[in-house]
C-alpha cells in the first residue's frame, strides 16, 4: 500500500467510517433538496403556471434583449480590462520608479474600492445618461488591475535566461517584453485570466444598481410585476435566469479550453531566423546569457546588457 506524502492512508476501519460518513451526508442532503421541494411545491412555485410565462413572446424577447445586453456590457469589460491589465503590468515592471509607484498606487487603489461603489460613482460623476458605458468602465478598472497582477506574476516567472539571451541578441525592452515575456505569460496565466473573465461575465449583475437592462435587471422586472394564481413567480424566474448564467461562464470556460489547447499546438517567440532561434534555445539550456554569449561568439563576462 502506498502511502501518501501529505497524509496517512486510512486503515481498514477509518475506510469505513468515511463510507458511513459519505452515505450519511448523501442522504442528508437528498433529504434536504426533498423538502425543499416539498414546501416550495405546497406553495405552488412548482406549478406549471409559473413556468409557462417563458411561453409568452414578450417575456422572451424581453430575456432576449437583457441577454445582449450583458454580453455587449461584458465584451466591452472583458476587451478593457484586458488592454488595462497589459498596460498597468507593464508600468509595474518599468525601470522608472515615478511610472511603478503610479501603477501601484492605481492597483492598490482600485482593489481596495468595492466594485459596487466603483460603477456606481462612475455612473454618477460622470455617465449619468451612459448606463451601458459606465458599467463597462467600472468593470475594466476593477477586474483591469486584477488582470494586472496576474499578467505581472506570469512575466515574473519566466526564467531569467530567456530575458537575458534576448538581450544578447541586441533586442530592446520593448521587443522582449511584447515577444518574449508577455506571451509566455498570457500562455502560463491563461486559465487564471480566464477565470477572471468569468468573474467579469457575472460581475455584469451589478448593472442593475445604475438601472442597465442586463440579465439581473430583466429577472426582477419579471419576477415583480408578472402575477400568477395570486403570486409572483420568483423561483422559477431565478431558475431560469440562474441556468443562462451558469451556460454562459461553461461556454467561456469551453472556449478558455479550447484557446489553450490551440496555443501548446501553435509556436510563439521572437520573429528571428532559424540559426538565430536555435541559439536562443541552446543559450537558455546552456545557462542563460553566458550560454547565449558563447553560441554567438561574445565574451560571457562582457557589460551588462540588462540595462540599455
Amino acid at each position: 500500500m502506498s502511502a501518501s506524502v501529505l497524509f496517512d492512508a486510512p486503515g481498514p476501519k477509518a475506510r469505513i467510517r468515511n463510507r458511513i460518513y459519505a452515505v450519511v451526508g448523501s442522504l442528508a442532503i437528498l433529504a434536504l433538496l426533498a423538502v425543499s421541494l416539498m414546501r416550495l411545491a405546497d406553495k405552488g412555485h412548482l406549478a406549471p403556471e409559473m413556468w409557462d410565462i417563458f411561453n409568452y413572446a414578450g417575456i422572451r424577447q424581453n430575456i432576449a434583449d437583457a441577454l445582449l445586453a450583458t454580453l455587449k456590457a461584458f465584451a466591452l469589460a472583458a476587451v478593457g480590462s484586458l488592454v488595462l491589465g497589459v498596460l498597468l503590468a507593464v508600468a509595474r515592471l518599468s525601470d522608472h520608479k515615478p511610472v511603478r509607484w503610479f501603477a501601484t498606487a492605481f492597483i492598490e487603489v482600485f482593489r481596495s474600492i468595492p466594485l459596487l461603489i466603483t460603477i456606481f460613482a462612475v455612473w454618477v460623476a460622470f455617465l449619468t445618461d451612459y448606463s451601458m458605458w459606465a458599467l463597462a468602465l467600472g468593470l475594466s478598472v476593477y477586474n483591469g488591475c486584477v488582470q494586472a497582477e496576474v499578467l505581472r506574476a506570469g512575466v515574473n516567472a519566466v526564467p531569467r535566461g530567456q530575458r537575458e539571451a534576448a538581450y544578447a541578441l541586441g533586442m530592446t525592452k520593448t521587443q522582449v517584453m511584447t515577444s518574449v515575456l508577455l506571451p509566455q505569460a498570457v500562455r502560463s496565466m491563461l486559465p487564471t485570466i480566464i477565470s477572471q473573465l468569468v468573474v467579469t461575465l457575472k460581475d455584469t449583475s451589478l448593472g442593475f444598481v445604475i438601472l442597465y437592462p442586463e440579465l439581473l435587471y430583466s429577472a426582477r422586472l419579471i419576477a415583480s410585476n408578472t402575477l400568477v394564481n395570486g403570486q409572483y413567480p420568483y423561483v422559477s424566474v431565478i431558475v431560469v435566469f440562474g441556468a443562462i448564467y451558469i451556460a454562459l461562464c461553461l461556454a467561456l470556460s469551453a472556449l478558455a479550453t479550447w484557446i489553450e489547447k490551440r496555443g501548446r499546438r501553435s509556436k510563439t517567440g521572437t520573429p528571428v531566423s532559424d540559426s538565430e532561434a536555435r541559439a536562443v534555445v541552446l543559450a537558455a539550456d546552456a545557462g542563460g546569457a553566458g550560454g547565449m554569449a558563447g553560441a554567438l561568439g561574445a565574451p560571457a563576462d562582457g557589460p551588462d546588457i540588462t540595462k540599455n
